[in-house]
């Protein structure tokens, strides 16, 4: 097996049912675990198994690491920099992966039926000019972050669908695409709905569709860790996602289920706005954390049909090597997988 460095890592850019009911494994020695992050509300069961103690109940001495984007994390957890990270499969990581440096473990986010998910924005320039439904983007530009990101994912399948081309283009960043989308720099963007809401109250963007009549069961975010930890430190990683999952079925309870009523709705907003939107007052930031609710896979579940399809299109568009595998990219023997 290969040893990443970063500079490494950067060069290579250019099964259990229901993991919370397994005995956490006797490693309670205060083992030192980085955890990639973004400030999003999708991330949840990495705050609330941080905030509530779960991980450190598994012997885990968890350190968040927050990024701006899906493939500087992936570059991190090759390096070594970072122990386990919850995004968006990108090509970045997909490369990384066939060279023996990341695994996906376990499934974070997806798009469900009858549950509010990512919604395809526009611009008030492209709006008013007659953009009013994702038929209408032909020739349109469409933000991302990198090439071969979900968002370049997504964009592309609403495309496919709608038969119509996009000009894609990539800005980095989340709030630089954010910037762009509000200015009219670019005309359209698929993002989550905690952002995606805010952004249409404020009259500059406008929701014009749904990611999910696009890419039906899509696993949104993964858990992956290096090869290194998947392969020989299996007591450490099912103590990783035993502690995750506690944190997604919290969530799940408080936010989708509401089986605490207010009282539990209101904790969890607390929990959250220490990482997302805290830089917020905590009245202006609640909506938008409600607004961002999403079911997180009970058990870290993984749907192998979905990043089957991602993998594929990835292979597609000449981001990635043909030869790569699902095998080569998942390691499906930590949790429930289906399809």
């Amino acid at each position: 097996m290969s040893v990443f460095n970063r500079r490494q890592a950067l060069g290579l850019m250019g099964g259990a049912a229901a993991l919370a009911t397994l005995p956490m494994p006797a490693i309670a020695q205060n083992r030192k675990v980085v955890l990639g992050a973004l400030r999003f509300t999708s991330h949840a069961g990495s705050f609330v198994a941080y905030e509530r103690g779960y991980f450190a109940e598994a012997g885990l001495d968890v350190e968040l690491k927050f990024f701006q984007a899906a493939q500087p994390m992936a570059v991190a957890i090759a390096s070594g920099d970072v122990d386990f990270g919850v995004t968006a499969i990108s090509g970045g990581l997909i490369s990384l992966a066939q060279k023996g440096a990341v695994k996906v473990i376990g499934g974070g986010l997806s798009e469900e039926a009858g549950i509010d998910g990512q919604k395809i924005l526009v611009s008030d320039a492209a709006f008013q000019a007659g953009v009013t439904s994702p038929a209408a983007l032909n020739g349109k530009t469409f933000g991302m972050t990198t090439a071969g990101s979900s968002f370049h994912y997504m964009g592309s399948k609403i495309a496919a669908k709608e038969g119509i081309e996009l000009k894609f283009k990539p800005l980095q960043k989340v709030g630089a695409v954010i910037g762009a989308l509000k200015s009219g720099q670019i005309d359209a963007w698929s993002i989550v709905p905690h952002i995606a809401k805010p952004l249409a109250g404020s009259g500059a963007v406008h929701i014009i569709g749904n990611v999910a009549d696009y890419v039906p069961d899509y696993q949104v975010t993964t858990l992956f860790t290096s090869e290194k930890n998947a392969g020989n430190e299996r007591d450490l990683t099912k103590s990783f996602l035993s502690a995750y999952s506690k944190g997604a079925a919290d969530y799940n309870a408080a936010m989708i289920a509401q089986t605490g009523g207010d009282e539990a709705l209101n904790a969890m907003v607390d929990l959250l706005h220490k990482h997302v939107y805290n830089d917020q007052p905590r009245e202006k930031a609640a909506p938008s954390i409600v607004n961002g609710t999403m079911r997180l896979n009970e058990g870290a579940a993984l749907n192998l049909a979905s990043v089957k399809d991602q993998l594929e299109w990835f292979q597609a568009e000449d981001l990635v090597s043909k030869d790569i595998t699902l095998e080569t990219l998942v390691d499906g023997s930590y949790v429930e997988t289906r399809g």
